[in-house]
């Protein structure tokens, strides 16, 4: 793939261009903009960048071909003759496998082609494809009219359906006019019919509504004013991001989805980003209902056919409206107008592995470039994105009540302790019990988080204390009760359950800890009339196992869904009165800085999911230390409040977004060259800083073990730094990423920069 054309000062031997394998330009003159930049902002290759804009399957592999060598003094033997009719007739090069298929003897015949090729009698050739062909489908097409005496009247049928001059594929054909195939081949033969391929793409929503039946919905006072402001700057000339900030709702959804409107009969191209897969359903069901085939879906549980079919759509101006996870983001779309970002503070949107973008920078990117619109939406924007509001840099559009007559949930903190003291060691308080009892009585619904899968979080011996631990990682191992198996949630490892412990061989093996399957478990012994769903990574493992479960349970198949923190956001269910949180205490504590910023919009997404439609809702949250503020202000939704006081620990701390957070990731398999790398590294930083950049404020902290250090038979150090991400800076830790490989003591030690990342290693 050509990015760049430049005029060389001397001549030197340049090989000729064999072939152009694409008809067309895969990246436009933005994408190449866009790669370039991706490059220098991410401490990226290239090549990294460039994968991203393109579907996966789409890249090319080679592999070995032979055909006919043009001049050969060696008189061939009669296999060999065989082989060349062979190739001859093909009238193409023809791979291993090929040859195989058509001459089975060469299996048993190795290194015969080699040999063939060293005699001159064949070459050997570099043959380009790609993983993912085109689908095609049979179509028919008319070529004459015989008189009528020469066909029968089932011919006679298909001949007049073609000549109404309608592109009809084969088998519809068939259908249509209630013919076997054989008819239609038979007309084929007589040629007065042809057969042809016609390229189809695969849609992964064929059978959902596809044919834009709506009518527009009557917006409230503050969502109409909501609308016209961000509809005025979206008519502006260079429109400034803006930040659609409201409670759990207030229909967010509605306003943009206007928005949508607007850009869409400008001519203009639409992204629509969700955080997770499991949103995608239901906003995928909004705009097909709206837009109809418009609409192209972009995200990682379509098959490789389905995702580069999609891709083709929108390149190919068939679809101007992307939806999806982040990778919607590159959607190559020619005209944009418009970018929403739905529940823009989640951490999905930011990349974990190389180029580690993070979509909202991507999006203001692709913005700029076109003079189109980024909305960021949310009830609990990220810290940084409201700071940006309040200090003017966005524009800030706030839904503060509820749509319609639609209020806030009643809220109930409710302490384990005391449920611990009284006996009852069960996930569930006896509070909540009565209310689910309450909800299942008035036919309504209930959505219960835990945020841990499995069964058993924790598995250790009573004897000597050890804890199993997987082999690969440093992490325990979580049991499983549907296959009775202990798992590791990192590297994917899976064993039996022991029935003796590995380290003395007793058999007090414990397990405690509850997951999805434990509450699942629990539940049904508690309410064995409850019809009840748990939707976690373990139980949505097949193709649109999203998709058929809520749509279930939208229908009113079930009447709770429990499961992890998919279950929390963005889902709108009009009869789901009961929101609960079983353990909420493990989102608030950890080590990471923006842990009290995730557990309060996890908790206010949660309480968000009830009482959204005509019934009153009520949410209980559960904890061991209901004294924390997060718990109340999660209760009331009180966003201002929690900002203020998180920003006012963040500038003390010096904390995002008073800083960047650059993290320097060693990743090895010897900890003890990993942990020396990081020191190497250091010293190599001080030193360049002292020498070119000591006007260039940061601070460095020494390299520390991550927090879980091995991961899939890998160490993890890293080094954290407080900087700005400028481009001196990204100048300076090119140099160090530069440099560092040349220690070759190091060779087998990877080293990775990450700008602010969504966690810490």
């Amino acid at each position: 793939m050509i990015l760049e054309l430049v005029e060389l000062e001397e001549e030197k031997s340049l090989k000729p261009i064999a072939a152009v394998l694409d008809q067309a330009p895969l990246l436009s003159d933005e994408d190449l903009l866009l790669v370039t930049w991706m490059k220098q902002r991410y401490f990226c290759t290239l090549f990294e960048a460039v994968k991203l804009l393109l579907p996966v399957g789409m890249n090319l592999h080679l592999r070995i071909g032979y055909q006919c060598a043009q001049l050969s003094d060696a008189v061939p033997s009669p296999e060999e003759k065989l082989i060349l009719e062979t190739l001859t007739q093909a009238n193409a090069p023809l791979t291993t496998e090929q040859l195989l298929k058509k001459l089975p003897w060469l299996s048993s015949a190795p290194g015969f082609l080699e040999k063939m090729e060293r005699r001159g009698l064949i070459q050997r050739s570099e043959l380009p494809y790609r993983q993912i062909g085109d689908a095609t489908q049979k179509m028919v097409r008319l070529i004459s009219l015989p008189d009528k005496v020469h066909v029968t009247p089932k011919q006679a049928a298909v001949l007049s359906l073609l000549s109404e001059g309608k592109r009809t594929s084969f088998k519809e054909l068939c259908y249509f006019t209630g013919v076997s195939p054989a008819v239609v081949q038979n007309l084929a033969k007589k040629g007065y019919v042809e057969f042809y391929e016609e390229k189809r793409f695969r849609n992964p929503y064929e059978n959902s509504e596809t044919t834009p039946s709506y009518q527009p919905e009557t917006l409230s006072p503050e969502q109409e004013q909501a609308f016209q402001s961000l509809l005025h700057q979206y008519k502006g000339e260079t429109p400034e991001p803006a930040l659609l900030f409201g409670v759990t709702g207030s229909g967010k959804t509605s306003v943009f989805m206007r928005l949508a409107d607007e850009v869409r009969r400008d001519g203009r191209d639409v992204i629509v980003m969700v955080p997770e897969i499991s949103l995608t359903p239901q906003t995928v069901a909004h705009f097909h209902h709206r837009y109809g085939k418009d609409v192209a879906v972009f995200h990682s549980g379509l098959t490789l056919a389905e995702r580069m079919d999609e891709w083709k759509r929108v390149k190919n101006g068939d679809a101007h409206i992307a939806v999806g996870t982040r990778s919607a983001v590159f959607a190559p779309l020619s005209s944009i107008g418009l970018i929403v970002m739905d529940e823009e503070q989640e951490h999905t949107y930011k990349s974990e592995s190389s180029p580690r973008y993070h979509a909202r920078e991507v999006a203001k990117f692709r913005c700029a470039y076109h003079g189109a619109l980024l909305v960021l939406s949310s009830a609990t924007p990220s810290v940084e994105s409201y700071y940006a509001a309040k200090k003017h840099r966005y524009l800030l559009e706030t839904l503060p009540s509820r749509y319609g007559s639609a209020a806030l949930p009643e809220v109930e903190v409710i302490n384990m302790n005391t449920e611990l003291e009284s006996g009852n060691d069960m996930v569930f308080s006896r509070r909540l019990c009565a209310a689910l009892q309450d909800t299942f009585e008035k036919k309504q619904q209930s959505i219960l988080l835990l945020n841990r899968r499995g069964y058993h979080t924790f598995v250790s011996c009573r004897a000597c204390g050890e804890p199993l631990l997987c082999p690969n990682c440093s992490i325990s191992l979580t049991y499983h009760a549907d296959n009775d198996r202990l798992v590791c949630h990192y590297c994917g490892y899976s064993a039996p359950m022991p029935k003796t412990c590995p380290h003395c061989h007793e058999e007090r093996l414990y397990r405690s800890g509850s997951g999805t399957q434990r509450a699942e478990q629990q539940l049904a012994s508690l309410f064995p009339q409850a019809r009840i769903l748990r939707l976690d990574a373990d139980s949505a493992m097949s193709r649109f196992s999203y998709e058929e479960k809520l749509s279930r349970f939208a229908a009113g198949e079930y009447d709770l869904i429990v499961g992890t923190q998919m279950v929390a956001k963005g889902l709108d269910f009009e009869n789901v009165t009961l929101a609960a949180v079983l353990s909420a205490d493990q989102a608030l504590y950890s080590d990471d800085f923006r842990s009290y910023e995730r557990a309060f919009s996890l908790l206010t997404q949660v309480v968000g999911r009830s009482g959204r439609g005509r019934y009153t809702g009520k949410a209980v949250i559960q904890t061991y230390t209901p004294e924390n503020p997060i718990f109340q202000l999660a209760a009331s939704q009180d966003y201002l409040s929690f900002f203020r006081s998180e920003i006012a620990l963040r500038k003390t701390m010096l904390y995002p977004p008073f800083v960047d957070i650059c993290m320097i990731g060693f990743v090895g398999s010897s900890q003890d060259k990993v942990r020396q790398a990081s020191e190497v590294f250091l010293k190599m930083l001080r030193e360049l800083a002292a020498a070119e950049y000591a006007a260039l404020p940061m601070r460095v902290f020494p390299p520390t073990p991550a927090a879980v250090v091995k991961v899939s038979g890998k160490f993890r150090y890293k080094i954290l730094m407080k900087c700005r991400n400028n481009k001196l800076f990204r100048e300076f830790l090119s140099k160090l990423l530069v440099r560092f490989p040349q220690e070759r003591r190091f060779s087998d030690v990877s080293v990775f920069a990450d700008m602010n990342p969504d966690s810490v290693l």
